[in-house]
């Protein structure tokens, strides 16, 4: 399991419920990276997605202490997603482990997308979602599932967002984490950025 995130150099991701840059590059490099997968965000995180929907081409958990849990079956035409509900982590990390209480193929595959900073999309026909999980926000939902992840995968914009009021988990001085690999610098928006690539340390 991975965590996806846009930070600033203070480690900030949103204000207000909503994310802090919107940059090209990195909107094509998320949906690279977890196209054909799973990903796992909060209440919040789902209601600021467009008309409070979970993205297209992935099964989307959301973990909430409010929400009814359960899944539902999205579908459009012959396109199909699930969207599950976790109250605990512990529920959702046993869904994850198992994985057979939902049928998670898809009925359609996404048109294939570019590849961006070196990461390949998966194919959705080809993939099991629960070997492509990403963890997409917000603060709260980084601080429960980070202990469970092996890889971050950080846009790392060179500014500083003092309007910000929620922030990525300090990863840097724990000591558990290793660059493994980081993008040249990309402009865009007058904002550079690189997007690097953490590893977990094994013991």
């Amino acid at each position: 399991m991975k965590a996806i995130a846009a930070v600033d150099k203070n480690l900030a991701i949103g204000n207000k419920g909503k994310l802090l840059f919107s940059l090209p590059g990195d909107l094509a490099h998320f949906k690279a990276a977890t196209i054909g997968g799973m990903v796992i965000m909060g209440r919040k995180t789902l209601e600021s997605m467009p008309g409070g929907r979970p993205l297209p081409g992935r099964h989307t958990m959301v973990l909430s202490r409010t929400m009814e849990k359960g899944f539902t079956e999205i579908t459009k035409g012959d396109k199909r997603r699930v969207l599950g509900v976790f109250n605990g982590v512990g529920e959702l990390l046993h869904f994850l482990e198992s994985g057979d209480e939902v049928d998670l193929s898809f009925t359609y595959e996404e048109p294939m997308i570019s590849e961006f900073a070196g990461m390949k999309p998966l194919k959705s026909a080809s993939s099991s979602p629960l070997g492509n999980v990403s963890v997409c926000g917000g603060e709260e939902i980084y601080r429960l599932l980070l202990p469970y992840c092996d890889e971050l995968v950080l846009t790392e914009v060179q500014a500083e967002a003092p309007e910000a009021d929620a922030w990525f988990p300090d990863f840097r001085k724990s000591g558990e984490w290793a660059e493994a690999s980081r993008t040249e610098a990309v402009e865009e928006k007058r904002l550079t950025y690189t997007i690097c690539t953490y590893k977990r340390i094994p013991k």
